[in-house]
């Protein structure tokens, strides 16, 4: 079956050409079956590979597909690597992907660009599999374009509204920007060791000096940051929350933001040869978790809230890889693709119950009217506060742990990202489901739960949110810590732990003391107390307004970067494009024009002076082949 893998990212592939051509033609029935169904047979295979590789001892298997790029120095095969990493990864892509698109089915079921949205999210899919299948820095980056390329057709997928028109544009820009880091590692790589296969180049990878082993490091992570969304190319994300609230599950759980996750776990073997490189990762990825986590605990907008809540958890798993606790952060990948698409995606029937309204100030009461979505939101909320024995206390616990061994302060930066997650997640629960109704009489007459094709999958990530931790069980409960052992082959370890059990206990208890202590203050202000947070600005405290307006960082790019350029751009069009290249062709004309009234001049109609002429051309010719 690994030998088949190329159907993997095929069968996508095929339900995006045969939606993108004949998908309003087919009708919403059929042309959402073919997507999910391709989704699905991808799945099977993804499944079906990852249980042959659990039963053969060589891990690590090329598939060669054909032959690519070809010269004298240098030759890149198109071959899919199967291994650990990449076989966690396609089961979260497909798995996760198609619960995505059998709830997309109710949700998008009465938007008109019904067809175009299956097209598009089929082709998500297969890019993502294509980033995280290659057996090359380029087929990486060709998957990592391409996601790029959808999130912005998806973010922007409700294209008349400007707004989101926008958030699309500010998206596409902001990877940009990373994706030239990531393109200038790759070259660096390849200048280096003078390949970009990851097997070649991780074997020459110690030959290579220090300080370029942390430029290449350095590099990559910047490509990882504008994808996965950390400081300071962030600010796309939480803006991406325009697209169709499916596509916020997708990008945010199972493929877009994981990228930077995935590279630079393949590429571990540069971040472990350099610790300065991997300091600067830890630090970016705790200080991203914990400003994400305190501008969530005041947002207002149910996806926001969440988008804000992702932000921060990908801060926490890039903390995990820059303390070298890699199988953690695929962990913590692994965890939160559960819980955060079923957030996601409870959001959106939510959204879907209130008529399109995401203030959860507006909200309130919901848990009658929506029982289902009420349990599994609830569930998922306990996960990512870190409960017991929920996933996200497992996978979370285990990142706590690593960095409270490698540094002390970055563990208590993520301690108090932990206690300010269960408060804004709690804030966010009680707000929508619990008090009183606090909508419109005419949302409360339509208030309904989601149709089956939507709870279902509800349903299901619900389940794997209470059952994920069991991937990694800590050796302090003497359990076997499945997802680090299956990864062993493609991590290069730094020194193991020396934590002791009674530490790691220790810890456990105090990250489930600190999530009680912020759960209780937020039912205690919100569902007790029935505070709202503030309708008017006026009314917020000063630093409450400024996290309200996420610390005005959009504001600071624009007045740092935007508007300097804009005003360089206009002054330099008004110099270069209207006098200089206006002028020069303008000048041109007038030339032309002056030179076409002189030879005018010449046309008389006289024939005896047509002859004249003539034989003074002769007689020129013949002069200057005599003076030649």
């Amino acid at each position: 079956m690994i030998k088949l893998i190329g159907l993997v990212p095929l069968f996508p592939l095929i339900g995006f050409a045969i939606n993108g051509f004949f998908g309003k033609k087919l009708g919403k029935k059929l042309s959402g079956g073919i997507a999910v169904l391709s989704i699905a047979a991808s799945f099977v295979v993804s499944l079906l590979v990852f249980m042959e590789l659990n039963g053969i001892a060589n891990k690590s298997q090329v598939v060669n597909l054909f032959s690519w790029i070809n010269s004298d120095t240098l030759s890149i095969p198109f071959s899919f690597l199967v291994d650990p990493l990449s076989s966690i990864f396609l089961m979260i892509i497909t798995g996760i992907g198609l619960l995505i698109h059998i709830y997309s089915l109710g949700y998008m079921s009465h938007d008109e660009g019904f067809a175009r949205f299956f097209t598009y999210l089929n082709l998500f899919v297969f890019f993502m599999l294509l980033l995280v299948l290659g057996n090359n820095y380029l087929v990486m980056f060709v998957g990592w374009e391409g996601v790029g390329l959808c999130s912005y057709l998806l973010i922007g997928f409700w294209f008349k509204n400007t707004e989101y028109n926008k958030a699309a544009n500010k998206a596409f820009i902001m990877n940009r920007i990373g994706d030239l880091g990531f393109l200038l590692g790759i070259i660096l790589i390849f200048f280096t060791y003078g390949t970009i296969t990851y097997g070649d180049v991780f074997a020459k990878a110690h030959t290579g000096s220090e300080t370029i082993i942390t430029a290449i490091a350095l590099l990559l992570f910047v490509g990882a940051m504008g994808k996965s969304a950390q400081i300071p190319l962030y600010t796309w994300l939480p803006d991406a929350m325009a697209g169709p609230t499916p596509v916020s599950a997708l990008i945010h759980a199972a493929t877009m933001v994981t990228a930077g996750i995935y590279m630079i776990v393949r590429s571990n073997i540069f971040y472990s040869s350099s610790e300065d490189a991997s300091e600067i990762v830890a630090v970016v990825g705790a200080a991203t978790a914990l400003m994400a986590a305190i501008i969530g605990c005041v947002q207002t907008d149910i996806k926001k809230v969440l988008a804000y809540s992702t932000v921060s958890q990908l801060g926490l798993m890039f903390l995990a890889l820059g303390v070298g606790a890699y199988s953690t952060a695929v962990f913590h990948v692994t965890t939160h693709a559960f819980f955060k698409a079923l957030l996601f995606l409870g959001a959106g029937s939510v959204i879907h119950a209130m008529s399109g309204e995401q203030d959860i100030r507006k909200m309130g009461g919901l848990k009658k009217a929506l029982p289902i979505t009420y349990l599994t939101m609830g569930l998922a909320t306990l996960a990512i506060s870190g409960i017991f024995p929920f996933s996200g206390f497992f996978s979370k616990d285990e990142i706590l742990a690593y960095a409270y061994e490698e540094n002390k302060a970055l563990w208590f930066v993520g301690s108090i990202t932990s206690l300010l997650t269960a408060f804004y997640m709690f804030r966010m629960f009680f707000l929508t489901f619990h008090t009183s109704f606090r909508g419109t009489a005419e949302q409360k007459h339509h208030l309904h739960e989601s149709p089956k094709s939507m709870t279902i999958p509800l349903i299901i990530l619900a389940v794997l949110s209470v059952a994920g931790g069991l991937l990694g069980i800590p050796a302090a409960f003497h359990g076997s810590n499945w997802i680090s052992t299956y990864l062993n082959p493609i991590i290069m370890h730094k020194n193991p732990s020396t934590l002791s059990h009674e530490t790691e206990f220790l810890l456990m208890g105090i990250a489930t003391a600190v999530a009680l202590v912020a759960i209780y203050t937020a039912y205690n202000v919100y569902q007790k107390s029935n505070v709202l947070p503030a309708e008017n600005e006026k009314d917020m405290r000063p630093f409450e307004r400024f996290a309200f307006h996420k610390f005005k960082v959009d504001e600071f790019y624009a007045f740092t970067i935007t508007r300097p350029l804009n005003m360089f751009s206009t002054a330099l069009g008004k110099f270069f494009d209207n006098q200089l290249v206006d002028g020069f062709i303008e000048g041109i004309g007038v030339v032309v024009k002056w030179l076409s009234g002189v030879v005018r001049q010449l046309q008389t109609g006289n024939i005896g002076f047509y002859i004249f002429s003539m034989v003074l051309g002769i007689v020129a010719i013949i002069f200057w082949s005599i003076l030649k």
